[in-house]
């Protein structure tokens, strides 16, 4: 299965026979979604390609979005980039994430203990978005920070929210993982229920080399609650400095405490 896990089409991201399901906002935020830490600018030709979508369409997409803020076109360059209504957007979404403030100090000393980046991440789409980030004391860690994508299907991160979501949650998660790719699925789906058995087996999911072959990674599930989606904490680094078995030994206790301390910590 390709990279297009972490990247739905917009006509893919709802059903067809789901007559609530507004295609045109779907476009636009994909539009929106397009841009990322290393696509900053982009044009319209571009932003066409990573979104399957005509340019046509683009070029009226993205004077609605410049027209409302959302977007800012740089003459000099003739691209755009994330306007200044998303800021404002942005700061009140993660300001009402108080669950980032409450865990950034376990997370903060799991990444010291286990000597590995820390992560904390909700659902987008099929893939995991991190809300915060801490990193231990080596020399080399993973180069993500808060505002990363990355898979929710082959990630430890990933798998651990689709462990903790709920019944109805997962299956529609398989429904377009299926979608997506039919060929693939079957091995993919058992390795998602293998990881849903290991959460519950032995606290945790793995993904040693399967999201990139020079990541190991665990992570655990846990409902924040406060009316928020369930969330995941991921405990990684390169195999060069960090392998499997000192994840599994070393920073699996410390990190499925770490995450039993915020399960339920915004109440009801």
């Amino acid at each position: 299965m390709s990279d297009r896990l972490t990247e739905l089409e917009p006509d893919e991201t709802g059903p067809k026979e789901d007559r609530h399901f507004v295609t045109a906002l779907a476009r636009g935020l994909a539009v929106l979604a397009a841009f990322g830490r290393d696509r900053r600018m982009l044009a319209n030709h571009e932003i066409a390609e990573a979104c399957g979508l005509p340019r046509s369409t683009v070029s009226r997409l993205t004077h609605t979005l410049t027209t409302l803020g959302y977007l800012h076109y740089v003459e000099e360059t003739g691209r755009y980039r994330l306007g200044s209504a998303l800021i404002a957007l942005s700061s009140v979404a993660l300001g009402g994430l108080d669950v980032r403030r409450i865990a950034r100090p376990a997370l903060r000393a799991v990444a010291q203990a286990a000597n590995a980046s820390v992560g904390l991440g909700v659902r987008d789409r099929l893939s995991m978005r991190y809300v915060d980030c801490q990193r231990g004391p080596a020399a080399i860690s993973l180069n993500l920070d808060t505002g990363s994508r990355i898979s929710l299907a082959r990630s430890a991160m990933g798998r651990a929210y689709i462990a903790v979501c709920s019944e109805r949650e997962r299956a529609q998660i398989y429904d377009e993982l299926c979608a997506l790719d039919p060929l693939a699925w079957p091995a993919l789906r058992d390795g998602l229920d293998r990881a849903v058995a290991e959460h519950r087996e032995i606290g945790c999911c793995t993904s040693f080399g399967e999201w990139q072959d020079t990541v190991s990674a665990i992570a655990v599930g846990f409902h924040p609650g406060g009316g928020l989606p369930p969330m995941s904490v991921n405990c990684g680094a390169p195999t060069v400095i960090t392998d499997g078995r000192f994840l599994m030994e070393v920073a699996r206790p410390k990190l499925i405490e770490a995450v039993r301390g915020l399960e339920g910590v915004m109440g009801a």
